[in-house]
């Protein structure tokens, strides 16, 4: 087991874990935007060499893999073995695509000489990230880069703020991390995020805001697509945590708010809702520390 991590390395092979793979379907659909935007970023080309981290059922490696053909080579890492396994599952026979269940805080002198990082929502969670981020720019060659997409604040993100803020007056709030706090807004800073890769070894970094509208559930119609956008915010994700231990009382109360909360939303066989972003890219400038 990693010597990094600890925390996210038991829960992604714990509940988050196993809320990903029942739900990997909608949650692809509701991320395969964002991760387009990232691919386009980052531009791999036929013949290269990439590191997909935080690969999770592996989406995100099979569209790079799709970029850079028979020549190149895509390698997923990814802490949570029951991802890894849906994502060897997923993969068509042939792919130039392999995946390894690994900590990528944890350098593997073996894996070298790659073209480009790129991660799709996968790298907000390390204890140290710019230790992180150090290690993994050991993997690239010279003049390699890397691209990631992660989320811009939780205030930005209709899919923390609409539930949670449904249920504000229903149950008692999570309280606030400290700013920094491995999860999936960590990197919401831009000013925080141009430090960690600066002091990682990374130059010409570039952060672009990405917004675009997330299909949260899905449904043959509009009411189905309400019911499933609800059940999916109970499943996975804040509103999960805010509820857990509740009563039984106090959940109906809840999902009866945020069904109001996403019909007030538009769409038909999915809810839209408002999704924020930042597609950052980077440049690996410097020999190996």
């Amino acid at each position: 087991m990693s010597k990094h991590n600890a925390y996210q390395v038991k829960d992604w092979n714990g509940d988050s874990g196993a809320r990903w793979v029942a739900n990997q379907q909608r949650l692809d659909a509701m991320l395969a935007v964002f991760g387009e935007a990232a691919v386009a970023a980052a531009a791999p080309s036929p013949g290269e060499r990439v590191l997909d981290i935080g690969c999770g059922a592996g989406a995100s490696s099979l569209a790079l893999a799709r970029r850079v053909g028979a020549a190149g080579e895509v390698l997923g890492l990814d802490i949570s073995e029951a991802l890894v396994d849906r994502a060897r599952s997923l993969t068509p026979q042939g792919a130039p695509l392999r995946f390894t269940v690994r900590d990528a805080a944890e350098h593997d002198p073996a894996e070298t000489g790659y073209d480009l990082l790129f991660s799709r929502f996968g790298v907000m969670f390390f204890d140290d990230p710019a230790a992180a981020f150090a290690t993994m720019r050991r993997a690239l060659k010279p003049g390699g880069r890397v691209a990631f997409v992660c989320w811009r604040a939780a205030a930005e993100n209709d899919w923390v703020r609409l539930p949670l803020g449904a249920v504000r007056d229903i149950v008692p709030p999570l309280p606030q991390p400290a700013p920094g706090t491995p999860g999936p807004f960590s990197f919401g800073d831009p000013e925080r995020v141009r430090a960690i890769l600066t002091q990682a070894g990374f130059a010409d970094i570039v952060l672009t805001p990405f917004d675009h509208d997330i299909p949260f559930g899905a449904g043959a119609n509009r009411a189905e697509a309400v019911e499933d956008a609800l059940a999916m915010a109970f499943e996975v994700g804040p509103l999960s945590r805010v509820l857990e231990g509740q009563p039984e009382h106090l959940r109906a109360r809840a999902a009866d708010a945020v069904r109001m909360a996403f019909a007030s939303r538009p769409g038909e066989r999915s809810v839209m809702i408002d999704g924020a972003a930042w597609i950052v890219t980077a440049q690996n400038t410097r020999p190996d520390m």
